[in-house]
């Protein structure tokens, strides 16, 4: 290769920068040999000596300058806004915020918007179902029937009941213990041995004080021969004391402080606050009530006990009937509708009661008719004096030993 010899002096090229912006189009940068600059030809000497010639500008000017091109430049990164004043809506359906707090409370409100809000389209032909009133659909002719039966008021409710046992020239107070203790003794007792009793008692001094002053042995004589009466006689000790102690002698005036008592429950309770306090609480239930409710078909099903046979009285039947309702069905129970074989064939209510003619006794036909001659239907109680009536006539024969049978026989044959 041969070799290249490169002179000291170098040319230098001068080059011409064309710029497109206005600044640039008015001046042009050369480079000299000795490679200085042109002291007119840079950018920023262009412009800090053109400002300092047409404007001088002062530092507050600066800063109030640099704050706004800041607030441009933000607003530059945001959406602007439109001429009705609300914000432009992006395409997700969000609006730009303002602000950084604007931003996070537009955040917190798109996180609660995210959440699905549950609706339920109401079904058109389906009416909301609404709690009919029951009753039974022959109670008021029933019930006009029960009370026309009733209208003599001869049953031994009417005249020997708790509302006839107390004295009625005592106290007040008096009045409403000697109430409440011939309630007490009605329990599985009938009204005539109740009032019986009470007569003993209200001759004896029937009041708190003397009950608690009596013994044992003595009151138990009193009050004999009613249902359980050992234990009617610890009731009444015991019922005596409290209502000294707690009550002044007096009974309570509600259905929560006569229960309290003890041998005193929810249809004692019922009844003395309607016969003594004279406010009606609730239905006073006792067997004939319940046995006859179920029978006539007043409950909407049925019921085991009083207690279920009260409240399911209480839900339909009127609150003014709630004082009458007691005393017409016992009375009724205690001449038509008896426990045991009740007299359908005389009720008034023998066609629309649901029970009639179900458990009463077949009617027994006269010596002369054609039926005679057929077998009627008995009671075992009957049954059983028709037959010690023919052990009375005709004596049953008595038995014969085999070996006197045999013995007969060879008597006739001999003979």
């Amino acid at each position: 290769m041969l070799p290249v010899c490169c002179s000291t002096r170098v040319c230098y090229v001068v080059q011409d920068f064309v710029m497109a912006s206005p600044y640039f189009m008015q001046s042009r940068s050369v480079i000299t040999r000795s490679g200085s600059l042109n002291p007119g030809g840079t950018l920023s000497s262009k412009l800090t000596n053109r400002r300092m010639k047409t404007d001088p500008v002062s530092p507050a000017s600066v800063k109030v300058e640099e704050e706004e091109a800041k607030i441009s430049e933000q607003r530059s990164s945001s959406a602007p806004l439109s001429t009705g004043g609300c914000p432009e809506i992006l395409p997700e359906g969000r609006a730009h915020p303002k602000t950084e707090s604007d931003a996070r409370t537009l955040s917190s409100h798109n996180r609660r918007r995210r959440q699905l809000k549950v609706e339920y389209e109401e079904d058109e032909g389906v009416t909301p179902m609404k709690t009919e009133h029951w009753e039974p659909p022959e109670w008021k002719r029933q019930l006009g029937y029960i009370r026309e039966m009733r209208s003599s008021r001869d049953a031994p409710v009417d005249n020997m009941g708790a509302e006839r046992c107390y004295d009625t020239e005592a106290p007040a107070h008096v009045r409403r213990f000697q109430v409440l203790v011939s309630l007490m003794l009605s329990s599985q007792t009938k009204d005539q041995v109740t009032a019986a009793a009470m007569l003993k008692l209200r001759a004896h001094g029937c009041t708190v004080e003397n009950v608690l002053a009596t013994d044992d042995e003595t009151l138990g004589k009193l009050i004999y021969p009613v249902g359980f009466w050992r234990t009617k006689v610890k009731y009444l000790k015991l019922t005596s004391a409290m209502l000294q102690k707690e009550f002044g002698g007096d009974i309570p005036d509600s259905v929560e402080g006569l229960v309290r008592l003890p041998g005193v429950g929810p249809k004692m309770a019922h009844l003395a606050m309607d016969i003594a306090w004279d406010q009606v609480s609730g239905i006073g239930v006792d067997t004939h009530v319940h046995r006859i409710s179920n029978r006539l078909g007043w409950l909407r099903r049925p019921t085991k006990n009083p207690e279920e046979t009260r409240k399911a009285l209480e839900e339909w039947l009127p609150r003014d009937l709630w004082s009458e309702i007691n005393w017409l069905l016992v009375g009724f129970g205690q001449q038509v509708c008896l426990p045991v074989n009740p007299l359908c064939s005389v009720c008034l209510s023998q066609h629309s009661c649901p029970s009639a003619h179900k458990t009463s006794p077949t009617k027994r036909p006269n010596a002369g008719s054609p039926t005679a001659s057929f077998k009627t239907k008995t009671e075992p109680e009957q049954e059983s004096a028709v037959k010690y009536e023919r052990s009375k006539k005709e004596p049953l024969p008595t038995p014969v030993s085999p070996t006197i049978q045999r013995r007969r026989l060879r008597s006739k044959v001999n003979h």
